[in-house]
């Protein structure tokens, strides 16, 4: 459960329209990608009006690691709807994207008797669905809630991935990559597999919850005959420019979570994250794994440890998340630390040493999680919250990243006392698409 934020170019300034958004940097090849400045004016006047859509203000190619806020000044909470993501790229978007506020997952299954030719159909008319909203255009449709009619882009992002199942029912077994072989069963597993897995996944993350909504409902409306909802959970983040400064994110048990998340300035960002150009099968070139997990916490019981113990559950303080073999948040883990009485400052069960790459033979994963509270459950010790995380990994090979880690943390990692999994799910994340192109279109017409 953690991350970095990028680096980004600091706003400029000019007389006429404020603050501008400067660059971003292509996580690939280092470039900059252009960002559009707002008119001031314009901002007070029509910010979050469908004629504002068009201005974007980030890229996904540009964008952070998982569970970070945007690396900038905060932004005020009437900017925030004009902020638009370029559906179109070499990935999709909602992967380097900086988490959003609000979030909702989807899982459908192809309908009795689709195939092919149905969930090619269906992709493409996804995919001019999610680009035009995260444009900021499409809302008035008659098939749309109406319930953005008046926002901006918010960072709209709608990421699009195939569960094992998808391929048999399509015909193209043979393209599928071995990546989506199942998930191994773990001892602290606990799954409903209502709630699991599905022949098609979306991710949709907006700054605004009813720009999220929205997405959700067009999406599944014109799902039409094709495809039937399995399951769908909601989530949330921060707001952007809800604090001082930018600020990594916290989870419910209060934890600064997100600090070691890899970032597009390490080695081998991209080789951790995203399926090679020369991939087999082919058509996952520049796409991803996603491992989802709906992870409930136990707050009453963790709320009852003292903040010390939390503390050193996790390996960090809880007030700055700075580990506890000293510095700042920033600072490097000294899994060799000693206390005065000659324990280890990061105990041997400690979230941060069992789950951190050097003692996981390398293993690496882009975190990109949302909160979630869906009321409470009974329980024969009275109500407790039905509240977690829905946890999100992206990586370019499963078995290397999630799967040798949560093996680790299945095993030794002292937080998992307080968690329980209850949902998990395996996709496989094509690549962006391009002009012209939706998402999938080179498995489904190659």
């Amino acid at each position: 459960m953690s991350s970095t934020r990028p680096s980004r170019t600091k706003p400029n300034t000019d007389p006429d329209t404020g603050p501008r958004t400067g660059t971003d940097t292509d996580t690939d090849t280092g470039t900059a990608a252009p960002r559009y400045p707002v008119s001031r004016r314009r901002l007070v006047g029509a910010a979050g009006a469908a004629g504002a859509a068009g201005l974007l203000a980030g890229g996904a190619s540009g964008a952070a690691g998982a569970e970070a806020l945007r690396d900038e000044p905060p932004t005020p909470l009437t900017a925030v709807g004009v902020t638009g993501v370029p559906f179109h790229g070499p990935h999709q978007a909602g992967i380097t994207t900086p988490v959003q506020a609000a979030g909702h997952f989807a899982a459908f299954d192809l309908a009795p008797g689709a195939g092919r030719k149905e969930a090619a159909a269906l992709l493409k008319r996804w995919s001019a669905t999610a680009r035009a909203l995260a444009e900021g255009r499409d809302r008035a449709a008659a098939d749309g809630t109406g319930s953005a009619l008046d926002a901006g882009p918010a960072a709209l992002t709608v990421t699009f991935g195939f569960g094992r199942t998808f391929f048999d029912r399509t015909g193209l077994a043979a393209l599928r990559p071995a990546g989506l072989d199942p998930l191994p069963p773990f001892s602290a597993d606990a799954l409903d597999k209502r709630r699991s897995d599905g022949d098609l996944w979306l991710q949709i993350g907006a700054d605004d919850g009813l720009v999220a909504f929205d997405a959700l409902r067009t999406l599944q409306r014109r799902a039409g005959d094709a495809a039937v909802l399995r399951w769908q959970m909601s989530g949330f983040n921060r707001t952007p420019g809800a604090t001082d400064r930018p600020r990594t994110a916290r989870n419910l048990m209060g934890q600064v979570d997100g600090t070691n998340n890899p970032k597009p300035g390490d080695p081998d960002f991209a080789g951790h994250v995203f399926a090679a150009a020369d991939s087999n099968p082919e058509w996952l070139a520049g796409g991803s794994y996603a491992v989802f997990r709906r992870i409930r916490m136990l707050l009453d019981a963790w709320d009852h440890l003292s903040l010390e113990r939390q503390e050193r559950v996790i390996g960090r303080r809880k007030s700055d998340g700075a580990p506890l073999s000293g510095g700042e948040e920033s600072t490097p883990v000294d899994m060799n630390k000693q206390r005065a009485d000659g324990s280890l400052a990061i105990p041997g069960d400690a979230h941060v040493r069992v789950a951190a790459p050097e003692s996981n033979g390398g293993a690496t994963m882009l975190r990109r999680s949302f909160s979630y509270h869906d009321g409470y459950l009974d329980t024969r010790d009275g109500p407790v919250p039905d509240a977690g995380l829905l946890f999100v990994a992206w990586q370019s090979d499963p078995l290397t990243g999630f799967v040798p880690v949560q093996r680790k943390l299945d095993r030794g990692d002292g937080l998992s006392r307080f968690l329980r999994h209850e949902a998990s799910g395996l996709f496989a994340v094509p690549g962006g698409a391009g002009e012209g192109e939706y998402v999938g279109q080179r498995l489904l017409e190659g």
